[in-house]
Parts: structure tokens; C-alpha cells; sequence
């Protein structure tokens, strides 16, 4: 069985597995703003409903209003960026993400095409890749699994910093969900942040979670170290002593 190499391509995969709260997203990002990010420059544009009536929609939610757009421009030729549909590739990703901002698949060929073309704002696109996820967070800033496709975005921009703090969101947004925690370790790595990596393969593993990609990321590199199992303190006296032990990793993972 293969595994994707990052955690981008793998919350792809996995993008309806995560149910994150819009509490927990808001008491993690910025202030000071609408929905965790501010309401946009003239260059990322406003988030209103738009003219025609057909949403803004949330991609993870409201499955039942895809098709229509889906079948008439984001098309498998166009995801693929093999086969235009109604003009460039940029225009009808674009019309895509103006209906769904944070449209997982479509934020990514986005920014494949992007990179395909070199360019930060790719040909028929209204926006730049930037301002796509920026639109996308603004619209729904507990949408992990867009979060880690930003954050993946800039490691391959050589921003790191700026990764490692959307990063940091996505792990307040993880919770005990072991899939979330195995693709934030995935990018960590990315960016050779293997401590940090480390720690998100201990929580998944803690978690259930078996899937050996990062292990082995890890194991390659000399970064790997087993967890190491501490016995849990005792109980108060009176109550019945747990037989429980808890898992720590063998090396400390400071957050960014």
C-alpha cells in the first residue's frame, strides 16, 4: 500500500474525516478580524454572498450544490490541468473557488497551476494563490484541511515561519483526531521541523493511528526515537490506584 508524501495530498484524501468547531478555530487565529483573518484587501477582494445567489458554499458541507459547478468547470481535465474546459485553467479553477473558497481540490490545482506557469496569479485567475487562501480562511478558518494546504503553499515557498504558524492552528483544530495530527507531522517534515514532526507521529500513533509513512520520513533522516511509556502518578488516597501508562515522546516538541 502506498502512502501520499505529504499531508497535503493525504487531507485530500481525508477531508471529510474531520469535524473541527468554529470555537476552537476562533480562540486560535489572529484577532482583531472577521472569521480569524481580515476582511481583505482590495487585492484578495471582499466575502459577500455573491450576485447570482449561488453561494459563497462551504466545500465540506454543502455537497448537494458540487455538481453543478463541478460539471461545468471544474471538470477532471481541469483539476489534472490537462484538458481546458471553458477557457484557461486560472478561470474556471477560479469561478470554482469564488463559489466554494475553501474547495480542498481546488485550492490545490490552484496552486499546482501556479507553480506549473511560475507565477503567483495563474492566467483567467482573479486572484493570486495567496489571496485564495486567504478567501478560503476568512470564510472558514476551521477548515483544517484548507489550512494545511496553505501551509503546505508556503514550506514550498521557503516561508517556513509563516508555515509553522498555520501549523500551530491546525494542531488547536486537530483535537484527538489522529489523521489531522498524522498530516500536520507530515508538512513538519516537509519543512525539517522533525522535532515537531515527531511529536504529531506520537500523538497519531497514541491515537490509533499505524500508517508507517511518517515513521519511515523520520527513521531515513535519524530522527525517529520511540515513545517512551512512564507510569501514571498515583491516585489520591481513597481512590482506586490506575493501572493506565501514559505514553510521552522520548524527545520534548516546543511549539513554534
Amino acid at each position: 500500500m502506498s502512502f501520499p508524501r505529504s499531508a497535503a495530498q493525504l487531507g485530500l484524501l481525508l477531508c471529510t474525516a474531520f469535524a473541527g468547531t468554529q470555537a476552537d478555530a476562533q480562540s486560535a487565529v489572529r484577532p482583531g478580524s472577521e472569521n480569524g483573518y481580515q476582511a481583505g484587501s482590495a487585492a484578495c477582494g471582499p466575502m459577500r454572498v455573491n450576485v447570482d445567489g449561488a453561494g459563497p458554499y462551504d466545500f465540506r458541507i454543502d455537497k448537494n450544490r458540487l455538481r453543478v459547478v463541478e460539471n461545468a468547470h471544474f471538470t477532471p481535465g481541469v483539476e489534472q490541468l490537462f484538458e481546458r474546459k471553458t477557457g484557461y485553467f486560472g478561470a474556471d479553477i477560479g469561478f470554482t473557488l469564488f463559489h466554494f473558497p475553501n474547495h480542498h481540490r481546488a485550492l490545490d490545482a490552484m496552486t499546482r497551476l501556479s507553480k506549473r506557469e511560475r507565477v503567483d496569479k495563474p492566467r483567467g485567475a482573479t486572484y493570486s494563490i495567496e489571496c485564495y487562501f486567504e478567501r478560503a480562511l476568512r470564510f472558514r478558518n476551521d477548515d483544517v484541511v484548507a489550512r494545511m494546504l496553505y501551509a503546505e503553499y508556503l514550506v514550498q515557498a521557503g516561508r517556513a515561519d509563516d508555515a509553522l504558524e498555520q501549523l500551530r492552528v491546525c494542531r488547536n483544530l486537530a483535537g484527538d483526531n489522529a489523521m489531522t495530527h498524522y498530516n500536520v507531522g507530515m508538512i513538519y517534515a516537509d519543512a525539517k521541523r522533525n522535532d515537531l514532526a515527531l511529536a504529531e507521529a506520537h500523538k497519531a500513533m497514541a491515537l490509533g493511528l499505524q500508517w508507517p509513512g511518517l515513521k519511515d520520513r523520520l527513521v531515513k533522516v535519524g530522527a525517529w526515537s520511540e515513545a517512551v511509556a512512564i507510569p501514571v502518578a498515583p491516585a489520591a488516597a481513597g481512590a482506586s490506584e490506575p493501572s493506565a501508562i501514559a505514553a510521552m515522546p522520548a524527545q520534548a516538541a516546543s511549539a513554534p
